[in-house]
């Protein structure tokens, strides 16, 4: 099932993750990035799949905060933006 985009800011934040991911085509990846700093990053392929790249280890909280974030960032969803020491990069 694929979600009528854009994605609300409602939808983004109160959808279960794993429905999320399934409408938006993401698929979560550990990432080998060891840096206590890393909290993720987000690659959308050219076929319009996103894999969002996690740290292990984590705690669950942390990983579903910064998977809507990152999704947002991807769909350019208007949420505000996360406080400091939070940083998001777009290359």
């Amino acid at each position: 099932m694929t979600v009528a985009l854009p994605l609300s800011p409602d939808h983004l934040l109160d959808a279960p993750l794993p429905q999320l991911l399934a409408e938006t085509g993401a698929e979560i990846i550990d990432s080998a990035i060891p840096d206590r700093d890393f909290f993720g990053a987000a690659v959308q392929r050219k076929n319009g799949d996103v894999l969002l790249a996690m740290p292990a280890g984590r705690s669950e909280l942390e990983h579903e905060t910064m998977a809507r974030y990152l999704l947002a960032q991807v769909f350019d969803v208007d949420l505000p933006k996360l406080p400091a020491p939070f940083t998001t990069t777009e290359i």
